[in-house]
C-alpha cells in the first residue's frame, strides 16, 4: 500500500533533508536589485527542480515569472533556492487547471498547473484571470503589485495559447492589454507563443517596449530567439520603464531560455 501511495502521490518534498544542511560556501545569498526574469520551465519535461533552482540562482532575479508551472514543483524550487542558495522568495500563483498528467497527484486530487510569480519583496493585490477562450488548453494571466528596486510596480505573468492558434491569442492579448493599460508602470512577463511581428501582439506593442531595444515588431527589428527551435516567444515587456540591460540564457532544463532584464534604479 505504501508503494502504491508513493506512485499516486509522487515523491515527498525535499524540505526536511535540506533544512538540516548548512548553506554551501558559494551560495548566492541575495538577489540582484532591479532584475526581473521570465522562464517557461517546460512541462511535462520531468526535469530536476534542484537544477531549475540552480539556473534561477545563477541570475538571482528580484522577481521571476514562471510558466508551465505546477504548485508542487514551484514549492520545491523555492525550497532549493532558500536552502541551497540562500535566496528567499515570496510566491503567488495563477493556476488555470488541475491536471494529473501535467502535475501528478492522486487521481481524485490532481495537481494545479499554470503560472507563478516569485518575488523577494512581498506581493499584494493578486489577480488571476482565465482567458475566455484558452484554445487547446486553459490559459490565463496573473498580476501582482510588488517592489522592484525601491519602487512599486504592477507585474503581469501570462502564457498564451499554443502555436497555430493566432485568432485565440489575439483575443487573449485584448483581454491582457486592457488591464495593462490601466497602469502607468507595469512589467509584463511571459511566453506569448508568438514572434514579434505577429498581428496578435500589436495591442501589447502599442502599450510597452521589449527589454531589448533592438527588438520591435517592424521587420527591421533584431530579436534574438528565446527557444530551442530558434523563435522568440518569451518577452519582458516594459510600460513606463526604460530598459537598461538584458540577458538571455539557454538552459538544459527547458526548451525555453531564461530571459532577464535589469531595470534602472
Amino acid at each position: 500500500m505504501t508503494v502504491i501511495c508513493m506512485v499516486l502521490i509522487g515523491p515527498s518534498a525535499p524540505g526536511a533533508d535540506l533544512m538540516a544542511r548548512p548553506l554551501p560556501p558559494d551560495a548566492v545569498k541575495d538577489v540582484v536589485p532591479n532584475r526581473v526574469m521570465t522562464w517557461n520551465i517546460c512541462n511535462p519535461c520531468k526535469e530536476s527542480n534542484a537544477g531549475r533552482a540552480a539556473e534561477i540562482a545563477k541570475y538571482a532575479p528580484q522577481v521571476i515569472g514562471l510558466q508551465e508551472a505546477c504548485v508542487r514543483d514551484v514549492e520545491r524550487i523555492r525550497e532549493y533556492l532558500r536552502n541551497l542558495h540562500g535566496l528567499v522568495y515570496h510566491v503567488e500563483y495563477g493556476m488555470v487547471l488541475r491536471n494529473r498528467g501535467r502535475c501528478g497527484g492522486a487521481p481524485w486530487s490532481p495537481g494545479s498547473f499554470g503560472q507563478a510569480i516569485l518575488s523577494a519583496a512581498p506581493m499584494t493585490d493578486r489577480v488571476n484571470v482565465e482567458y475566455p477562450d484558452g484554445g487547446s488548453e486553459d490559459r490565463g494571466y496573473m498580476a501582482v503589485t510588488t517592489t522592484v528596486g525601491d519602487r512599486p510596480v504592477r507585474v503581469f505573468n501570462t502564457h498564451l495559447a499554443q502555436r497555430r492558434q493566432e485568432t485565440v491569442r489575439a483575443g487573449q492579448t485584448r483581454v491582457l492589454a486592457e488591464e495593462v493599460a490601466r497602469h502607468g508602470r507595469a512589467i509584463v512577463l511571459g511566453d506569448f507563443n508568438a514572434v514579434p511581428d505577429s498581428a496578435e501582439l500589436a495591442g501589447i506593442w502599442s502599450l510597452a517596449v521589449d527589454t531589448d531595444p533592438q527588438c520591435h515588431p517592424a521587420s527591421t527589428g533584431s530579436c534574438k530567439p528565446t527557444t530551442d527551435w530558434q523563435s522568440k516567444f518569451d518577452y519582458v515587456f516594459l510600460r513606463g520603464i526604460v530598459p537598461l540591460r538584458h540577458g538571455m540564457h539557454p538552459s538544459p532544463y527547458s526548451d525555453h531560455h531564461l530571459l532577464h532584464a535589469d531595470l534602472p534604479a
